[in-house]
């Protein structure tokens, strides 16, 4: 039997109270309750595992490619890019130079025929990749955090659960 402090009131809204409530779970109930806590901690751990190891997927194939942030960035420069924050420094100096290159015109705004807009066009091409994988990293951390929650909430539930019902 669990108590706690739920009160139940008219039209089922549910409010606190410091009148302690009795819960009655049949034992198919409890166990229930425990066989969703222990999946949802299966659920989290290999939710956590997946981010993980695309994290270091991302991070080893940008690592591959031996880019270095440029040393005039404003953010990390020399630093390896590895990682979100060196990723996106890099596509930052990438946009600057590529404008700079460009005299402040866009691909878009360049001449077909100008020889400067194949340059541009490359600029691009490498600052969508690395902002690619800044959103990659964020969706793995995004995993990562959610297997985190399922695994507590997976705790939480077979903590909960009463095991002589």
């Amino acid at each position: 039997m669990l108590s706690g402090l739920i009160h139940f009131s008219k039209g089922s809204i549910v409010t606190a109270s410091t009148t302690p409530v009795a819960v009655t779970l049949t034992p198919r109930t409890a166990l229930a309750i425990r066989v969703v806590g222990w999946l949802a901690i299966v659920a989290g751990i290999l939710m956590i595992a997946a981010g993980g190891t695309a994290w270091g997927l991302v991070s080893s194939e940008l690592a591959a490619e031996r880019i270095i942030v440029a040393d005039d960035a404003a953010l990390l420069p020399g630093m390896p890019v590895t990682g979100p924050f060196t990723a996106y420094a890099e596509a930052e100096v990438i946009s600057e130079h590529a404008l700079e290159a460009s005299e402040g015109s866009t691909y878009a705004e360049l001449d077909r025929e100008d020889p400067v807009r194949a340059t541009v066009m490359n600029a691009s091409f490498l600052r969508a990749s690395l902002f690619t994988s800044v959103v990659a990293f964020g969706v793995a951390a995004l995993v990562i955090g959610l297997g985190l929650f399922l695994g507590v909430l997976g705790w939480v539930l077979t903590r909960l659960s009463p095991r002589d019902s």
